[in-house]
């Protein structure tokens, strides 16, 4: 593994997957959250977003972990393993509510300064409303993904354990992906 995808919806645990990808394989990675989100929680401008994902993209190695759907199909060629969260909505808002009473008022690792955790009912609408479509779109990525990408689709946390487990010194998977070739 040199360039590893990771999909998700909040709180599906992609940044934790991601931390601990890099750490046992040595790759970089990166949080998309950096790239969307200036300080202040002030949204970067969509082409400086995409011009950000691309320079990731060019890198030769990678564990990227996050949205912006638009350079997916670029990431998605670059990538040699492609990682699905497909995480139950209740366990998402469960795992969301944790993280923000144990980090309330602090900004996370995978966030710029300035972007303190909190309550943010515009957050909770998002994921409510995009429940469906977000993962409609993470299914068809998937589903439609090239020849010898490595597909490993996890929905709960027994199931990312079990695929961390079964990850070789070399980084090869032993269990549970499927590679389409």
């Amino acid at each position: 593994m040199k360039r590893v995808m990771i999909i998700g919806q909040p709180g599906s645990g992609k940044t934790t997957l991601a931390r601990e990808l890099g750490a046992r394989l040595g790759l970089p990675v990166f949080h998309m959250d950096h790239i969307h989100w200036l300080p202040g929680w002030v949204e970067r401008d969509q082409s400086a977003k995409t011009r950000m994902c691309r320079e990731v993209h060019a890198r030769e190695r990678w564990v990227f972990e996050g949205g912006h759907s638009i350079t997916w199909a670029e990431r998605l060629e670059r990538a040699d393993t492609v990682i699905w969260l497909d995480v139950p909505l209740l366990t998402r808002l469960r795992r969301i509510v944790r993280r923000t009473l144990r980090s309330y008022g602090q900004s996370r690792p995978d966030l710029p300064d300035d972007c303190p955790e909190r309550f943010d009912p515009a957050f909770y609408h998002f994921i409510w409303r995009t429940r469906n479509t977000a993962r409609a779109r993470m299914s068809s990525l998937f589903a439609t993904a090239p020849t010898g990408k490595m597909l490993v689709k996890l929905t709960t946390l027994d199931d990312v354990r079990q695929y961390l487990d079964g990850l070789s010194g070399t980084g090869a998977r032993d269990i549970g992906g499927v590679p389409l070739t």
